[in-house]
């Protein structure tokens, strides 16, 4: 059993660069949607300053025509910003969908490439949290808060430049509004990041507990654990609780500055303004479209403003997203050299899961390209963890794991899966037709085929490849399932094949026929079984006998029991008698 641990978080430098990268996959959309949403706050801005010059006009005593003539632009001025700003917005909805689900595909398919051992470890919570959480709340900060928020700066600089041109003296009323905003952005920035990535980790804590108790119920009410269950239930839930409390408490305190900071503006117009027209250094209409001005900067800012709490809810939730990233990145350093044939070696192997002792203690053993090895022992003597460590999915603590002399812990992902390929009992089929589900292993197959291997492993239920299986399609059986596994292996065609209960579905005469079957396919290539079933060890060309982590026999079938070791003891047993061979 592995400790969990918890996938990292990818740091601000990474994000940064990761969020640019994708905006630059579409920067000529982008460039569009920056361009109209220019465009549709110049719009905007044009309908106050009419407005003043109206005023103005006015107070002069201009004609009626010149006054409608200023009306009419004002309308056309506000149709023109009515018609950029739905075209703005539509254009960057697209944008952002587009950016959304290219986000979505990376992210899966660095699942699709994450070390298995590394999930494992993670445990089912926190991946489940970031694909059900933080993919969407990643996909809600391209798609909605980071437009809006470039759309917020955006008009705020058209209205302060406009209200520049009008008045500069009156415009700088807007810098009262900074020192407060300041503060209380500062203070919530300070915390926000930190507390968003709290309130996830708890989050994912709380639903691990969720999942593992479900998956564990029978467990739990055989062994009447349904009260430590409950009690770990409500400890990872008051954990989420404390930590949403507290990124409420930090809003709370943000949004009382930010509302106590907007008055000022407006209200320092108003009265400088005022004191300017008695003094004949501005006029009416100048005042009136600052007052007005004032205002709509008030908007933008003030909703850009609360877009930050949204903005780092995102930009924590795609941190998360992203480490998954840094994972992938890590594990695919490129290795030297690639193996040259299918001989497998370990060299003085130690192996240790995080959460317990020492499994395997110096294992050396090497397996000639071309060899089908039987592996048997007792349970937990270390079999499984032999083809973890063959197969890559775990590293050993010390010594070396070897496939045509190159190391397996070296080899990238996408190589490793060319050369070497672990079969267990457990197998998924996916929704989708029988053929899909085959050419997941070999994508250019034909029929013929896909048709060859589920003969191979015995599946005669096969007969339609376009039939839909899973989900609310037909329902395979542990069996049928299995059968679809190992046709895939024979599919895939790997140098190296490890078997740990590949066949345990099967009944014992179809598991049997099915391993004669694979032994005749996979002639030629490297076959390591992990055998329950001694007659399967019967069939190798050697057997390795493990006890304790340790390597106790090697041998031909015959040869161990002549030898009246553990092998012939563990045979005898397997044949209803508890006494070794004479010797």
């Amino acid at each position: 059993m592995t400790a969990e641990t918890e996938l990292p978080v990818a740091e601000p430098e990474r994000v940064r660069r990761a969020f640019v990268a994708l905006l630059l996959s579409e920067r000529a959309r982008v460039g569009v949607a920056i361009a109209l949403r220019v465009a549709a706050a110049g719009a905007s801005t044009a309908a106050p300053l009419l407005m003043g010059r109206m005023i103005d006009a006015l107070a002069a005593g201009e004609g009626i025509g010149d006054i409608d003539m200023i009306a009419a632009g004002m309308a056309a001025a506000i149709a023109a910003a009515v018609a950029l700003t739905w075209l703005a917005g539509f254009t960057a909805n697209r944008v952002g969908e587009r950016l959304s689900a290219r986000l979505r595909e990376r992210f899966v398919e660095q699942c699709l490439r994450l070390p298995l051992h590394t999930a494992e470890q993670a445990g089912a919570g926190d991946l489940m949290t970031r694909t059900s959480v933080d993919v969407p709340q990643s996909g809600n900060l391209i798609r909605e808060s980071i437009p809006r928020a470039a759309v917020a700066i955006l008009t705020a600089l058209v209205y302060i430049g406009a209200m520049i041109w009008v008045n500069a003296l009156l415009a700088l009323c807007m810098v009262l509004a900074v020192p407060l905003i300041a503060v209380g952005a500062r203070w919530y920035l300070k915390r926000a990041r930190d507390g968003y990535l709290a309130q996830a980790r708890t989050e994912s804590r709380s639903g691990e507990a969720l999942s593992a108790t479900a998956d564990g119920a029978r467990t739990a009410e055989l062994h009447r654990l349904e009260a430590d269950r409950i009690a770990h239930g409500d400890t990872t839930i008051a954990a989420h609780w404390a930590a949403n409390k507290y990124t409420l408490y930090l809003r709370s305190v943000y949004f009382l500055t930010l509302e106590s900071s907007y008055v000022l503006p407006a209200s320092a117009v108003l009265v400088l303004g005022g004191a300017m027209y008695f003094d004949g250094a501005v006029t009416l209409g100048e005042v009136a479209a600052c007052a007005v001005l004032s205002r709509q900067i008030m908007t933008p800012m003030n909703f850009l403003l609360m877009m930050v709490e949204w903005l780092q809810r995102g930009f924590a939730s795609f941190a998360r997203v992203e480490g998954i990233a840094a994972i992938d990145t890590d594990e695919q350093a490129a290795a030297a050299a690639l193996p040259a044939d299918g001989t497998v070696a370990l060299r003085s192997v130690h192996f240790a899961y995080p959460s317990g002792p020492e499994v395997l203690h110096g294992v050396d053993l090497r397996i000639p390209a071309g060899e089908r090895l039987a592996v048997v022992g007792p349970s937990g003597a270390g079999k499984s963890t032999i083809a973890r460590l063959v197969s890559g999915i775990d590293a050993p603590t010390s010594g070396q794991v070897t496939i045509g002399g190159v190391d397996v812990a070296t080899l990238p992902l996408s190589e490793r899966r060319g050369h070497v390929t672990l079969v267990t009992q457990e197998h998924h089929v996916f929704t989708a037709t029988l053929r899909d589900n085959l050419t997941l292993a070999k994508p250019d197959a034909d029929d013929a085929e896909l048709r060859r291997a589920l003969a191979t492993v015995g599946a005669a239920w096969a007969n339609d490849l376009d039939a839909e299986l899973g989900g609310t399609a037909k329902e395979l059986d542990p069996a049928a399932a299995q059968q679809i596994a190992l046709a895939r292996i024979i599919l895939a065609d790997p140098d190296v094949v490890i078997l740990d209960e590949a066949t345990a579905m099967l009944d014992p005469r179809a598991a049997r026929d099915t391993e004669r079957a694979l032994a005749a396919v996979l002639e030629g290539r490297t076959v390591i079984g992990i055998a329950h079933r001694l007659h399967t060890a019967h069939d190798a060309d050697r057997i390795a006998v493990v006890e304790a982590g340790r390597l106790a026999e090697l041998g031909s079938h015959d040869e161990l029991l002549q030898a009246n070791g553990p092998y012939a003891l563990l045979w005898n047993t397997w044949h209803g008698t508890s006494e070794r061979s004479p010797a």
